[in-house]
């Protein structure tokens, strides 16, 4: 700042006064000076760096060498729009995912561009897709209703199937992470299976279901029996995995069938 001591106005102009660091010319003793930090400026020089507003009579924030006005101030320090890459500020409805922000309109389906805005996508790498264009490129479909499988659903022999649609062919029970039977393609419950498709044993009369006990079946000549069932008419010893006589529609062991 000058110092104090008289001079003419022709004189203070060229010798004495302050030099305006945005315009760098003297601030003339008939101009309003504005003074921060031992930089000075025209009064009409003082403007925000960004949108050029007036400050001398403002508030302002300075901020790495430079004199902002608090709307710029408030932009400058607010997140970026991943879509726009403009400053996203209070007010503004956004989309924010995984530590990345939008504005509302500006998150958009990488494949048809429509606005996704606060509706359901799916992320796929750094592309985001409606749910319409998901289902289209990505999704796979039921095997039975040839619908889109958004979410959940089971897979079974490698076939994609919605858990809705895996189900009883007799009685529509739902299957997922139920014990089952497939038989030519259809799908049963195992009370179903038991009651209108398994075979019965020859011996007890009970379905041969394959689960639990007499899981292991003995079949012969059109009949089948559970391997503990298969037993000698006479003694009844056990002759699943043994040699065994089948005489007059009975199963008898090599000993019996000689007395026979």
């Amino acid at each position: 700042m000058a110092e104090k001591f008289d001079c003419c106005l022709k004189c203070f102009d060229k010798f004495c006064a302050n030099t305006c660091v945005e315009c760098r010319k003297p601030i003339g003793a008939d101009s309003k000076e504005v003074h921060y930090k031992n930089r000075f400026w025209h009064d009409t020089c003082f403007r925000c760096a960004k949108c050029l507003h007036p400050l001398a009579n403002e508030t302002f924030v300075a901020k790495d060498n430079k004199i902002l006005c608090n709307k710029c101030t408030t932009r400058e320090d607010s997140p970026k729009c991943k879509g726009c890459f403009k400053a996203i500020v209070a007010g503004d409805q956004n989309v924010e995912y995984k530590g990345t922000v939008w504005h509302k309109d500006c998150f958009t389906c990488s494949n048809c561009k429509q606005v996704i805005g606060t509706g359901s996508f799916f992320p796929k790498g750094e592309d985001f897709y409606c749910v319409t264009c998901h289902e289209t490129k990505f999704a796979k479909h039921c095997v039975k209703c040839n619908k889109a499988i958004t979410s959940g659903g089971i897979t079974y022999q490698d076939q994609p199937w919605h858990a809705d649609c895996f189900v009883c062919v007799t009685c529509s029970k739902k299957l997922a992470g139920q014990r089952f039977t497939a038989v030519e393609d259809q799908y049963y419950c195992v009370d179903c299976y038991k009651n209108f498709v398994a075979k019965k044993c020859a011996g007890c009369k009970n379905p041969i279901t394959g689960f639990g006990k007499g899981s292991s079946v003995v079949a012969y000549e059109g009949q089948s029996w559970h391997d503990y069932c298969f037993h000698c008419k006479k003694c009844s010893v056990n002759l699943a995995n043994k040699r065994f006589v089948f005489h007059q529609e009975q199963v008898y062991c090599p000993d019996c069938a000689k007395k026979l």
